[in-house]
């Protein structure tokens, strides 16, 4: 392909994704099937724009890698601890009983016990990126049955490693043409230590002194090469690229930093996760499903309803409700893309015939492709059984980013904090100056590194779901590229910002700015307080005054803590 059909073709995929992205959203069939069905059409069985759909795949998976490092980074160790039992119980369970139910019926189809072993497990892997893709879009990541899926899947990820191991051995290769299993061990234990080494004792000062360089750049590409270099060592041990990335985002959890990164790597997944599932559009052969007809159409089917109803059966034994347990088993029943990687090394050591590989990859495609309209069936199957008991809709608890956004650190920021904090009101606050951020975490306050200006880092910081922005920093021409972006992003969100003077303050207001603070005109209010009580006016009528001039402009801090009185009090600030 040369280099104008290489750039026509790249015109054609985001054109057809353009088109095909915005009107799935609007049948209300998600984004996941938009990408999907612009594949389709681009792929070879559509129009043909290219046929690398293998090496497409190979590069897009690395959108999967960053989605499990912002989930790692999402999840703090306390709370993996509390999810053991869900990882080690519904995990195991899950892979155990939907892996002999599979690969029983490999051996009653004929294929031998080695085949039919690693294709049971390939299949009763489900799919990392579509699964957390859906509960991210429809903001269920942190609901029950989100976080039900969230365990089986780093289940699925942790028992990836002794199938690889595996892998070799029934594929009779001489034992003298491998690493002794022990040597194997020691070098797995010695790369999953370097990871956990390097990500507590070794990132942090690093990134600390990239911030401090404020180039946000270069503080970038720090964070995507710690994603990669960790991806890439725990594949030099024959473990999962996306183990390590969430090994390395779960250490970076409770840094400082952790919103900035976020935002350095959300758009890269975006783009990379959007091609990945444009990749399985592609690779999904219309002429081979044409000519088997009824046949693969069966076989898709009963793969997911064993896996369905597995999950169910694990989940309401577990404890979960009926609707929660309905939600995992219609969320999880595809093939996930490890079976890519499983069944390509299958087949390169000589355990797997290329024909069977070629129906299996066929049969994920074709399990993904079904998983979006599941998905929305399972709600309205939902809705459906609760409609007979009359009862209301129970409604999720509040998320964690009910809060209020202070954008700057500096006096004025640290004086709203202060406010919030003794009153019990949540809130986050940003700085770009990691060296306020590191004073300010050391006393307890919920600061961290990141330039609110920017969609990616408002976006990490749930202001989406926030109550309110108070912009404190004191540079005019940042305060105004900060209000004009959260206006744009955010347009319902409340924004009270401080202002330089009265014409600034107005100029914030046109921008988008519901309440301005000019700080000149406070303090010669201050100023002529003082002055009015030694010029003989006595102090009740000084304050009167001085309130009659506050009373429509500047009652900011009393506003903030009225507005968010009925905000639940958040569990990590103490009462003083």
């Amino acid at each position: 392909m040369n280099q104008e059909d290489l750039l026509l073709g790249i015109i054609i995929i985001l054109a057809a994704a353009v088109v095909a992205i915005p009107l799935c959203k609007r049948l209300g069939l998600g984004v996941v099937i938009g990408y999907l069905a612009a594949g389709a059409a681009v792929g070879p069985w559509g129009l043909g724009v290219t046929s690398e759909v293998e090496t497409l795949r190979h590069f897009a998976e690395f959108g999967v890698v960053f989605l499990l490092f912002l989930i790692g980074l999402e999840i703090h160790l306390d709370k993996l601890w509390q999810m053991r039992q869900a990882v080690l119980g519904l995990g195991t369970a899950q892979i155990v009983l939907t892996a002999g139910c599979l690969a029983g019926i490999g051996l009653y189809a004929g294929l031998p016990w080695p085949v039919a072993l690693i294709t049971g497990f390939g299949l009763a892997m489900s799919s990392t990126a579509f699964g957390l893709q859906i509960l991210a879009e429809r903001g269920e990541t942190a609901s029950p049955h989100g976080q039900a899926a969230l365990a089986i899947l780093l289940m699925q990820d942790l028992a990836v490693v002794p199938f690889l191991a595996a892998i070799p051995l029934l594929g009779g290769i001489p034992e003298t043409a491998q690493d002794p299993l022990w040597f194997s061990g020691l070098k797995i234990l010695g790369a999953l230590a370097l990871v956990l080494l390097v990500g507590r004792y070794v990132l942090r000062p690093a990134l600390r002194i990239i911030a401090s360089t404020r180039h946000t750049e270069a503080f970038s590409g720090a964070a995507i090469l710690t994603v990669l270099g960790a991806a890439w060592l725990m594949e030099q041990v024959h473990l999962s690229m996306a183990l390590g990335a969430f090994l390395t985002g779960l250490l970076l959890s409770d840094s400082e930093y952790r919103h900035q990164i976020e935002a350095a790597i959300l758009p890269l997944r975006e783009f990379l996760l959007g091609l990945f599932f444009m990749s399985v559009g592609m690779s999904v052969d219309f002429g081979f499903i044409h000519q088997q007809g009824s046949s693969l159409v069966l076989l898709v089917i009963s793969v997911m309803i064993i896996k369905a109803l597995v999950l169910l059966i694990i989940c309401r034994v577990s404890g979960h409700t009926r609707e929660d347990s309905i939600r995992v088993a219609l969320l999880l029943p595809q093939c996930g893309e490890f079976c890519f990687v499983l069944f390509g090394l299958a087949v390169a050591k000589g355990v797997m015939t290329h024909e069977l590989f070629q129906v299996l990859l066929i049969l994920i495609a074709m399990t993904m492709f079904f998983t979006p309209i599941l998905d929305l069936a399972s709600s309205r199957l939902i809705h459906w059984f609760r409609q007979p008991s009359g009862t209301p809709m129970e409604k999720p608890p509040l998320s964690q980013d009910q809060h209020v956004i202070i954008a700057g650190f500096g006096r004025v920021g640290q004086t709203v904090a202060k406010m919030l904090h003794i009153q019990n009101v949540p809130y986050q606050a940003f700085d770009v100056n990691p060296a306020k951020v590191d004073i300010g975490r050391k006393q307890g306050y919920d600061v961290y590194f990141g330039d609110v200006s920017q969609a990616e880092v408002l976006q990490a910081a749930g202001a989406g779901h926030a109550k309110l922005v108070v912009l404190t920093v004191d540079d005019p021409r940042i305060a105004e590229k900060t209000v004009s972006a959260i206006r744009y992003l955010y347009p319902s969100l409340p924004i009270e910002a401080r202002a330089h003077d009265l014409p600034h303050g107005h100029f914030l207001k046109q921008l988008g700015a519901d309440r301005t603070v000019p700080e000149t005109i406070e303090a010669s209010l201050e100023l002529g307080r003082s002055a009015l009580i030694y010029g003989g006016i006595g102090e009740q009528t000084a304050n009167s005054m001085l309130e009659d001039f506050r009373r429509d402009e500047y009652a900011l801090l009393r506003k903030i803590l009225l507005r968010n009185s009925e905000l639940p009090p958040s569990p990590k600030i103490p009462q003083t």
